[in-house]
């Protein structure tokens, strides 16, 4: 048996999973999975800096971490870290932190590294014909798009994400505001708009992918419409169900959207973004049916670990 751990640590969100490898057959069994929200990237687009806050929650999250992998006895260990990460110039404090908890370094991935896991992850466990696909990985900090078949073609990686464009145009002075101004929404628009026809331009042509999304936002925008956050893996979301989620989240207040029970704690102020990053990617693209996939970085990152995972029964 091989036993493998990754942590993925973006601008939203730090993730754990821990699975192990039958050698003998091949099979890849998950052992543990967990999430958190810690907003390590919490002012970064306006300081350039992480936030001692964000550390702590960070950190706070990593014992926990450590406490699984150390129960769970890991062979092996990878933590990856995405945008938040790369854009700072007090990164030593972090990379100390982690590897006085988890005795690791942090590799700081490349955007076109992101988006090579996170076409393995989220497409490794879904079956599919010929053809190809295109994953849209919406993070905290950047979205990547990643055109390939069984493997990557062509990988774009876009500086907007849920964080990074609510910081930019949903907030007040002092903060978290309570509802959405229409010109903070249309600025949003803007913003994704451009990001993604700049993208749009360098996608292969030829028959339309199959759309596969990945990341809190596309999965949370799922749960809203199903009600539930179950069954979400292999879900087809229609682009007009997506409009209506958003428009949901973008009329509630704070503490409407934080009484949205599918919506977990941290996620609530900033998924109207990434939910407007996701209408407009399918607008922009003209793909009218997107794909959730569960899986993504994290599980790609598992898969260069222990192994490639065992494909569930979901067609795309």
């Amino acid at each position: 048996m091989t036993r493998g751990a990754a942590v993925d640590c973006g601008t939203n969100s730090i993730r754990l999973l821990v699975a192990e490898r039958d050698e003998r057959t091949g099979e890849v069994t998950e052992l543990a999975r967990r999430s958190r929200i810690v907003r390590l990237g919490e002012g970064v687009g306006r300081t350039g800096r992480f936030a001692p806050e964000a550390l702590r929650r960070t950190f706070a999250a990593c014992e926990e971490f450590a406490e699984v992998v150390g129960a769970l006895r890991v062979e092996r260990l990878a933590f990856v870290a995405t945008s938040a990460t790369r854009d700072v110039a007090d990164r030593e404090a972090f990379f100390g932190g982690v590897e006085r908890i988890l005795g690791v370094v942090p590799e700081v991935i490349s955007g076109d590294e992101e988006a090579r896991l996170s076409f393995a992850g989220a497409t490794g466990s879904l079956r599919s014909g010929p053809g190809p696909r295109l994953v849209l990985d919406i993070g905290g900090g950047s979205t990547e798009l990643v055109v390939g078949t069984d493997e990557v073609g062509t990988a774009v990686s876009l500086d907007i994400g849920s964080v990074r464009l609510t910081e930019r145009h949903l907030t007040g002075p002092d903060g978290l505001v309570d509802r959405f101004t229409p010109e903070g929404v249309a600025a949003v628009r803007r913003d994704a708009e451009a990001a993604l026809d700049r993208a749009a331009a360098r996608l292969p042509s030829g028959p339309p992918p199959v759309l596969v999304g990945v990341g809190g936002s596309v999965t949370t925008l799922a749960a809203v419409v199903r009600g539930t956050r179950d069954g979400l893996h292999g879900l087809r979301l229609g682009v007009d169900d997506v409009r209506a989620a958003g428009e949901r989240l973008l009329r509630a207040d704070r503490s409407e959207r934080a009484a949205i029970e599918v919506i977990e704690p941290g996620r609530a102020d900033v998924v109207p973004a990434g939910g407007l990053i996701l209408l407009t990617a399918m607008e922009r693209l003209g793909i009218p049916q997107i794909v959730v996939s569960t899986r993504g970085l994290l599980d790609g990152l598992v898969h260069r670990l222990v192994g490639r995972p065992v494909p569930v029964p979901y067609e795309l």
